[in-house]
C-alpha cells in the first residue's frame, strides 16, 4: 500500500513528538530542569508544525525556529526539541531556492550558538564545540537537501523527456500505420477500380475478358486482405493463437514478413491485367537485403505504378531494379502515352503519395526525385543505401 506524502509528513511529525517526550524524561539526568506542562507545550509547537513542512516549508521553518528559540530562553533542554528545526532546514534545502534554504540554515546556526551562549548548546560541550556544530549540522542538511533537490529536479526532467519521446513514439508509429494504409489500399483499389469497369464495360461483348477482370479483382482483393491482416496483427497486444493452442489458419502470422522485392513479379501482373504494360528490369547483383530496404522500395514501386494507374492508364511503365555494391536503386518510367478516362474518385488522389515515398527514402537514409521527363512521361528514381553483406539470389534472378 503507497502512503501519501501528506500522511509522511504527519507520521513523521507524530515520531518527533514521541522522540523530544522521551528525551524530555532525561534532562534531570543530563542536568537540565525537569520538563513541565509548558515545555511539552512549547516542544509540540517546534515539532507538531513538521506535518506541513512540505506545503510550507519556509514559514514553518521559521516558525519552528521561533519556538525554538522560545523553548531554549525559558531554559529547558535544547536537544529536545532540536529535530524539528533540523528536518525544517532540510526541508527548505530541498523545495526552495538556493538563497533562501542558505538564510534557512545560517538562521538554525545562530539559534544554535545563542542556545550555546544561554548554557552548553544543544548537545553540550565547550563553547569552541557549539560553534563547530552550528557550522556543521546546518551545513549538513543544507547539503543534502540540495542533493535531494537536484534529484527530484533530474527526476522531473527524466519523465519530461520520457513522455515526450512517447509522445514521438506515438507519432511516427501513427504515421508509419498511414503510410502502410496509403500503399496498401491506394494500390490494391486503384486495380480494382480498373478492372471492375473493364468488366461492366465487356461484361455483355467479351465475357472472357470479364472473368479474367473479375479474377483480378479477387486476387487483388486477396492480397490485399492478407496484407492489411499482416500489419494489423502486428498492432494487437494479444496472442494471435487459438484457445486450444493451435493458430488461426486463416489469418497469416504475427512475424509474417511484409512484401519484399521478390513479390514485384506479382505486382507487375496486377498491373498488366489492369491494361498498363510493365517492363521489370533486374540489374546488378541481386541479392537479398534489409528487410527494412526492400519493403521501402517495394512500397515507393507500387505508389509509382498506382499514379501511374490514377494518372495515366494505358502508358507504357519501365521498372528498373539496379543492384549495386553499396546501393539499391529503383526507377519507375512512363511514355505518358496513356491519358484515358479515369474514375474522377480516383483521379483527385489523397496526396500523401509522394509524401510517403520522401518519408520512406528518408528513414532508411535514402534519396528520391520525382518530376517529368524532357522526352515525356513521369519517372520516379529512389537510390537506399544497403549493407555490403549479400545472400544468395534465387533462380529466377530475384533476391531470394
Amino acid at each position: 500500500m503507497r502512503i501519501r506524502p501528506s500522511s509522511m509528513d504527519a507520521l513523521t511529525a507524530l515520531a518527533q513528538t514521541g522522540v523530544a517526550v522521551l528525551l524530555g524524561r532525561e534532562a534531570v539526568a543530563q542536568g537540565w530542569p525537569p520538563l513541565d506542562l509548558a515545555a511539552y507545550l512549547l516542544g509540540g509547537l517546534v515539532t507538531v508544525p513538521v506535518a506541513v513542512r512540505t506545503k510550507a516549508p519556509v514559514a514553518v521553518c521559521l516558525f519552528t525556529q521561533l519556538m525554538w528559540v522560545v523553548y531554549v530562553t525559558a531554559g529547558y533542554w535544547p536537544v529536545v526539541t532540536c529535530f524539528g528545526p533540523m528536518l525544517a532546514v532540510y526541508t527548505v534545502a530541498a523545495l526552495c531556492p538556493v538563497r533562501t534554504s542558505a538564510v534557512c540554515a545560517a538562521l538554525m546556526g545562530a539559534v544554535w550558538i545563542y542556545a550555546g551562549l544561554l548554557g552548553n548548546g544543544p548537545a553540550g560541550g565547550s563553547m569552541a564545540t557549539v560553534l563547530a556544530q552550528a557550522v556543521v549540522f546546518p551545513a549538513v542538511l543544507w547539503r543534502f537537501g540540495l542533493v535531494a533537490r537536484r534529484s527530484a529536479e533530474l527526476a522531473r526532467q527524466l519523465r519530461r523527456e520520457r513522455d515526450e519521446r512517447a509522445r514521438r513514439d506515438v507519432a511516427e508509429e501513427r504515421a508509419r500505420i498511414a503510410r502502410e494504409l496509403h500503399d496498401i489500399v491506394a494500390h490494391h483499389m486503384c486495380v480494382i477500380s480498373v478492372q471492375a469497369g473493364l468488366a461492366g464495360y465487356v461484361f455483355d461483348s467479351a465475357p472472357r475478358t470479364a472473368r479474367a477482370a473479375l479474377s483480378t479483382i479477387e486476387d487483388t482483393s486477396a492480397e490485399a486482405l492478407d496484407e492489411l491482416r499482416r500489419m494489423l496483427s502486428l498492432l494487437r497486444d494479444t496472442d494471435r493463437e487459438q484457445p486450444d493452442g493451435g493458430a488461426d489458419p486463416e489469418t497469416p502470422g504475427r512475424d509474417a514478413p511484409m512484401p519484399g522485392l521478390s513479390r514485384l513479379g506479382e505486382m507487375a501482373e496486377r498491373v498488366r491485367a489492369a491494361g498498363v504494360p510493365v517492363n521489370l528490369r533486374i540489374t546488378g547483383d541481386a541479392r537479398a537485403l534489409a528487410p527494412g530496404v526492400e519493403l521501402c522500395a517495394y512500397r515507393v514501386t507500387q505508389e509509382a505504378l498506382t499514379n501511374v494507374l490514377r494518372h495515366a492508364p494505358g502508358a507504357s511503365v519501365t521498372v528498373t531494379l539496379d543492384y549495386r555494391p553499396t546501393d539499391l536503386s529503383v526507377t519507375v518510367t512512363d511514355d505518358g502515352a496513356g491519358g484515358g478516362p479515369v474514375p474522377a474518385k480516383l483521379a483527385q488522389g489523397s496526396g500523401n503519395g509522394l509524401m510517403g515515398m520522401r518519408e520512406r527514402a528518408k528513414l532508411y537514409g535514402g534519396t528520391i526525385s520525382t518530376g517529368p521527363r524532357s522526352e515525356g512521361g513521369y519517372a520516379v528514381c529512389l537510390t537506399l543505401p544497403t549493407s555490403a553483406r549479400t545472400g544468395l539470389p534465387r533462380g529466377d534472378g530475384r533476391p531470394a
